[in-house]
């Protein structure tokens, strides 16, 4: 979003999708991705507040979350999914919460979670497997 050409990133973004029947969702900006007419938008933990304004506007809403405390509140005000983490160390990220913490997050919640973070092997995406969390997302593990 730092980007000054972000708008227009966005814009090609979303035409590929569509063409690709593959749904976009657009970081921080609802305003932005009801524009480009994305399937949805994802929003930071602080932006829980702009849920609402999200889904008037017939968007999903992913939020990312670092706490259960953040990953109920997302369910509570209709968030779609939320991504949770770190699940493993990755540099700048902070603590890691564990395999333990992320099952016990999961008993908690029903909303869709995916875990991100530090995953970069196959070890660790058979952990995550074996748990009942929605999907994963990594970019070290594929890159």
């Amino acid at each position: 979003k730092e980007n000054a050409n972000y708008k227009g990133l966005a814009k090609i973004f979303v035409k590929l999708c569509k063409d690709y029947k593959v749904k976009a969702f657009v970081h921080g900006d609802y305003l932005l991705a009801s524009e480009l007419g994305a399937d949805g938008v994802h929003l930071t933990s602080t932006q829980l507040s702009e849920i609402q304004n999200a889904k008037e506007k017939n968007l999903e809403v992913g939020i990312s979350s670092h706490t259960t405390e953040e990953v109920l509140e997302a369910q509570e005000l209709g968030a779609s999914y939320v991504t949770y983490s770190p699940i493993f160390a990755s540099p700048g990220k902070g603590e890691p919460k564990g395999i333990e913490d992320l099952k016990a997050l999961l008993e908690c919640c029903e909303i869709k979670v995916f875990a991100l973070g530090g995953i970069v092997n196959e070890e660790q995406v058979q952990e995550i497997q074996n748990t009942k969390v929605y999907g994963f997302a990594s970019i070290r593990y594929f890159y």
